[in-house]
């Protein structure tokens, strides 16, 4: 059974690979689970198992008497996509360092539970800061439902920022962005190098891949060193 499960999220990650490096663009068929039993070594439920967890996701689409094709993704309108805080930062000509405060696997508090709308297993919480040019850029917050991504809790986060990393490695077909605004205290006052009192922007965010949540990030920027700009056309 151990041996089961193992293939299948091999054969899971290995098609949302393909996915996410465009060798599998929407539309394409995959291979017929038969070609995929004779690549893995592996039984037709564990193929099934696989390819129906991507067909939940939104990844997948299975067609009758035709295939299981790469799912064309939804169409959104959005105000906001999600950025990558290293390419920002390089982008702005800015040198980029990573400062990871804290990193723990547990079981999901309560807290966790409700921020990731999961029911329970374990999650990897993370704690770190983004820098810009010898600056505090931004502090972040981070729960990864390991669920859905169990691959993350081998990943050095002191090395690779969680986010450029979710981003280059998991598939998600849905977000939700929320933005307050909020006067600096204590915590901020340390992490970030300023004054209490100061007017902040907290970035908050959920990823999912169809029903399974992804993470959730919580990232708080100095308001006089952030802007959010969004250039649209009707």
């Amino acid at each position: 059974m151990k041996q089961s499960n193992a293939i299948h999220a091999q054969i899971r990650r290995d098609i949302e690979a393909r996915i996410m490096s465009g060798d599998l663009s929407p539309g394409t068929r995959i291979p017929y689970e038969h070609q995929l039993m004779a690549s893995y070594g592996c039984s037709r439920m564990t193929v099934n198992r696989a390819l129906r967890a991507l067909i939940e996701a939104g990844l997948l689409e299975s067609r009758r008497r035709a295939g299981t094709f790469v799912s064309h993704p939804r169409i959104h309108r959005a105000a906001l996509e999600i950025p990558d805080i290293r390419d920002e930062i390089a982008g702005q000509g800015e040198a980029y360092r990573l400062d990871l405060d804290r990193r723990e696997v547990r079981a999901a508090t309560e807290e966790d539970r409700r921020l990731l709308q999961i029911e329970g297993g374990e999650v990897l919480a993370l704690e770190c800061r983004h820098h810009a040019g010898g600056r505090a850029y931004a502090l972040e917050r981070r729960l990864i439902n390991l669920a859905a991504v169990p691959e993350a809790a081998d990943i050095d986060f002191a090395v690779e920022p969680p986010g450029s990393w979710l981003l280059a490695h998991v598939p998600w077909t849905e977000a939700e962005h929320r933005i307050t605004a909020f006067n600096a205290g204590a915590k901020e006052l340390v992490a970030l190098g300023i004054s209490a009192g100061a007017a902040c922007m907290a970035l908050e965010r959920w990823t999912w891949r169809g029903a399974e949540r992804i993470t959730y990030a919580r990232q708080v920027f100095p308001g006089d060193r952030y802007a959010l700009v969004a250039h649209f056309c009707p």
